[in-house]
């Protein structure tokens, strides 16, 4: 970092000047005013008009962020990223102002001024600029712009900042004058840790052939391969080697791109890659590629800025490699996979599954080349068998506020800090731990404390969280594994990219309400070691959400013979040598909490509020299925079709729902009809593709046989699931007159014969009977059916594609 200069005054002229020259600007305050906005909003927008990438994350902390501001960011910058940080009542006073040059070191403005008028010219503020040619300042604004605490700012999230920030005022009309004092407060009052980081393996062990479970994986990646997919995704439990698999799988590839989240997964996976292929020459990723070498280990955070992706061609690399693909829905996942073209692209991951519910599978096409359950690797012993032990929470949970996604962490950590919560903890520990234990906590403080009362208690306790540094963090789990420490507590530090093999008991003291966190943690003590038998999992369970779903996270398929058959009924569902305990107070806590499970259409319904404020725009049917996290099975089971849950949650205008009224008995039998094979939707898409006005006018099947081969071979999944026997295997040559006969035959028959008188077929034509319609009513039926035959066409794929793998 060269040319740091101190600006005391007058940073608007800066700022205007750095606008007109930067390729990428990337904002980061804790506060933006009106008058800050329409101060640059001109420059803004010559910036975006000239194309400059332009990300603005602003934070919501006390709600001094006034909601005009937003508005005119929102309305004037319509191609720029915006979202807003929330908080929740943890302070947030970062102020940054970041603009990447095209052949300039980039330029870094950090000091004490927000975005408001006074703070960019006549206020008294203190700001660095630097020049800095290195990625880290881009990449920590890409983690915090695209952290889970982060939104959107669209019209549906800025209408619920506007209804909080009243309802704030009206309840604290004396905040300004309270400021100072609550600033005070809640910075000796640190709630929780908020950019977690794994530490490395403790020790790497390279293994320069494939274990027997990384043999199967790489012959069903080779199977995958020959059967035309560019795309696969590989699910292995924690401990059974993905990043030796990758590597081994990558030696059939030249150029090489493995993208993980962590900086030190990274490092930790480039010496893997090097331990299984010496010959090669691979590097970190750090701003330049200038170097010649053809493997590159790259931060998703770096790639996220445009520059950093532009530094490569699209197809720069035959084999592109993402690590913890759970995280690969994720905006700043997006840009990389939509701008690189590899050859092949491999996922890897512990659980398909996502924090926030949205599918990954259609990001790999549906591919899913090879998975192993956990069950299942402990059952074939590559993994440890665990002993669960559920123990009373005292904790109660429904006390305390609920956060859309989490609980207040004040309410929390006020829990957590009392003297029966502390007690139950250390007994549970007591009766069940065997040598060493990791203990998973909610916050910095929680950690702290807990160490601090297990030392008190004789016990050879500490704790560490992300900023406790590499070197500290690495000497502790030294420590662990030497038997120089009882417990470790940390903030989810471990729960990716760390090999402990030793650690052979799991406390669990936090409430964990997804199934990635929890699986990974578990992972951390189910690694094989000698003279190791067993993980015990000390689990704290209490009164809190999904607490029942930790029955079907640990592979238990029928977590509701609990409640009618008890724990019998459960273990016998266990893998081999595993045990299920629970105390009587922590299964009193469980069986009430599965009879009082949500209806499901409810989750459903709030399924479609929650990616409807992400989106800011009614989601498609598709859109719900895979990024909702509620798969459109329950959307059928619970309302029949889409447009039904549309028109119960009362979105749709008044001309949909003149449509619903009228054509809803079409839409249940698109949903519904039954599709051994894909051709009913497909002769439906075609017949979509003319248009809003003529798609429900006459046709034939040579009509449509062109686009129908077009749509099956287009995709070899699509071509092995449905053109594979004897009679459809020749019609992967287009031939129109046999491609006429298939589809007469088939779709067009069996869906009239089996219609309730709105599809049928007169000779060689077929029509869909709606009888008189306006164009307006058209149009809106066109687009619902296309937007179900869709998702059926998705669906049966995925399911088909799964089925075969």
């Amino acid at each position: 970092m060269t040319d740091v200069t101190l600006l005391t005054r007058n940073l608007v002229k800066v700022i205007r000047s750095q606008l007109k020259e930067a390729q990428a600007v990337y904002w980061l305050v804790a506060f933006a005013m009106q008058s800050g906005v329409e101060l640059l909003l001109r420059d803004l927008k010559a910036a975006e008009a000239a194309g400059t990438d332009i990300k603005i994350l602003v934070g919501d902390y006390l709600y001094v962020t006034e909601p005009e501001a937003l508005v005119q960011l929102l309305d004037a910058l319509p191609t720029a990223e915006l979202r807003l940080w929330k908080s929740q009542g943890q302070s947030f006073h970062a102020k940054a102002y970041l603009f990447e040059h095209a052949n300039a070191a980039d330029t870094m403005i950090v000091g004490s001024s927000n975005l408001s008028q006074s703070a960019m010219t006549s206020g008294i503020e203190w700001n660095l600029l630097a020049r800095d040619r290195s990625t880290q300042a881009v990449e920590h604004f890409m983690r915090l712009f695209y952290a889970d605490r982060t939104v959107p700012l669209n019209a549906i999230t800025l209408a619920h900042y506007v209804k909080d920030w009243h309802q704030f005022r009206q309840q604290h009309p004396d905040h300004l004058a309270t400021w100072t004092e609550r600033e005070a407060l809640t910075l000796m009052f640190d709630p929780e840790d908020m950019a977690q980081s794994p530490s490395p393996d403790a020790q790497v062990t390279p293994t320069l052939l494939p274990t027997p479970v990384q043999a199967e994986a790489l012959a069903a990646l080779s199977d995958t391969r020959q059967e035309g997919y560019s795309k696969a995704l590989v699910v292995l439990p924690t401990g059974l080697g993905k990043t030796y698999l990758a590597a081994f799988f990558a030696q059939q590839f030249r150029r090489i791109l493995f993208v993980a989240h962590r900086d030190e997964i990274l490092r930790q996976a480039l010496a893997t890659f090097q331990s299984v292929m010496h010959q090669r020459s691979f590097a970190v990723y750090t701003g330049k590629h200038d170097d010649g070498r053809e493997s590159i280990f790259a931060s998703v955070f770096t790639l996220a800025s445009e520059k950093h992706r532009r530094q490569f061609s699209p197809t720069a690399f035959d084999l592109m490699v993402v690590d913890e693909f759970h995280h690969a829905a994720a905006a700043s996942y997006q840009r990389l996979l939509t701008y690189f073209r590899p050859q092949f692209l491999l996922g890897l991951t512990a659980t398909p599954d996502r924090t926030d519910g949205r599918d990954i599978f259609s990001l790999c096409d549906g591919n899913v080349a090879f998975q192993v359950s956990l069950p299942d690797a402990i059952t074939r012993q590559w993994l440890s068998p665990f002993w669960y032990v559920g123990v009373y929470d005292p904790i109660d949970y429904s006390a305390l506020r609920w956060r859309r996604t989490h609980y207040d962490p004040n309410d929390l950590l006020r829990a957590q800090l009392s003297e029966s919560h502390v007690a139950a903890v250390y007994q549970a520990w007591q009766a069940y731990h065997q040598t060493r234990t990791l203990g998973f906590c909610s916050s910095i403080r929680h950690a702290e404390f807990l160490a601090e009362q297990f030392a008190k208690r004789g016990v050879r306790s500490t704790w560490v969280y992300a900023g406790s540094g590499l070197g500290q963090r690495h000497q502790v789990i030294q420590e662990l594994m030497q038997g120089q420490w009882d417990i470790v507590f940390s903030v989810d530090l471990f729960n990716e990219g760390v090999d402990i093999p030793a650690v052979d008991t799991i406390l669990l003291v936090r409430p964990t309400d997804s199934s990635i966190v929890f699986i990974q943690q578990l992972g951390r003590g189910l690694r094989r070691a000698p003279n190791k038998t067993h993980c015990v999992i000390i689990d704290l369970v209490g009164n809190y959400r999904n607490v029942e779903a930790k029955l079907m996270w640990l592979g238990i398929k029928n977590p509701a013979a609990l409640v009618t058959s008890g724990l019998p009924a459960i273990r016998r569902q266990l893998p081999p040598d595993c045990r299920f305990d629970l105390d009587l107070q922590s299964l009193n806590v469980l069986e009430r909490m599965m009879r009082q499970q949500t209806p499901r259409k409810q989750v459903v319904m709030d399924a479609y509020r929650h990616l409807q404020e992400d989106l800011g725009r009614p989601p498609t049917y598709l859109e719900f299925h895979l990024q909702s996290g509620v798969p459109g099975t329950a959307v059928h089971q619970e309302f029949g079709t889409y447009i039904g849950l549309k028109y119960l949650l009362g979105v749709l205008t008044p001309d949909e729902v003149q449509a619903w009224d009228k054509y809803q008995k079409w839409l249940l039998e698109v949903e519904s009809t039954l599709m051994v094979k894909s051709y009913k939707m497909v002769l439906l898409k075609a017949m979509l593709a003319r248009g809003p006005l003529q798609w429900v006018a006459p046709v034939t099947a040579r009509d449509v046989a062109a686009y129908f081969h077009q749509y099956l071979t287009a995709e070899p999944h699509r071509m092995r699931v449905d053109f594979s026997d004897k009679t459809t295997m020749p019609l992967r040559t287009y031939h129109p007159e046999r491609m006429a006969n298939l589809i007469q035959r088939m779709p067009m028959k069996q869906w009239s014969q089996s219609s309730a008188g709105w599809v049928q077929l007169t000779g060689d034509t077929l029509q869909i009977r709606v009888g008189a319609a306006d164009a307006r009513t058209l149009t809106i039926l066109a687009n619902w059916t296309e937007q179900i035959a869709d998702y059926r066409l998705h669906a049966y794929f995925e399911r088909k594609s799964q089925a075969l793998t």
